[in-house]
């Protein structure tokens, strides 16, 4: 295996890593938009795209492995510690890019799933809440998960009387 080999292969787990944000920002507009019936697919397709970063994840490793071999690297090396060993020329560049590049893809993840999760609990918190109080008057949840307390009927008065 070569420095090449890793990199395209650096370069497919960006791809999926893109991929995750663009999932996970789908299944964020499900649910904010309510629309819980589509929920399963969504959740589905982000779990696709998990196995094959893992999937991924595990090719990687393997050939951070053989380059750090070539490298004079530790076996076990980590790729952060693959560039510290790098040749001079631009391997040592190009590796630390791929790293910050799936380390800013990876912060932007986090946030996401973070915020999935709260829209996911407000929205069973809401759903609770309309089945503990059946008809009664009910806070209702904007898409931030804020109550903007009981919905208010509109009054008519007849002031000819």
């Amino acid at each position: 295996m070569s420095a090449s080999e890793l990199s395209a292969s650096l370069w497919r787990e960006r791809e999926l890593l893109d991929l995750l944000v663009f999932k996970l920002e789908e299944e964020q507009l499900l649910l904010a938009a309510g629309k819980s019936r589509w929920l399963q697919y969504a959740t589905r397709e982000v779990e696709q795209v998990m196995e094959r970063l893992r999937a991924a994840g595990l090719a990687r490793a393997v050939e951070v492995s053989a380059v750090a071999g070539e490298w004079g690297a530790q076996p076990g090396a980590t790729l952060r510690e693959l560039v510290e060993h790098a040749p001079e020329g631009p391997w040592g560049e190009l590796f630390s890019a791929h790293l910050q590049a799936m380390a800013e893809l990876t912060s932007q993840i986090k946030e996401l799933r973070d915020l999935n999760e709260l829209l996911l609990r407000t929205a069973i918190r809401s759903s609770q809440e309309t089945l503990a109080h059946g008809s009664e008057d009910i806070a209702i949840y904007n898409a931030n998960g804020v109550s903007r307390g009981p919905a208010v009927d509109a009054h008519i008065f007849d002031r000819s009387m």
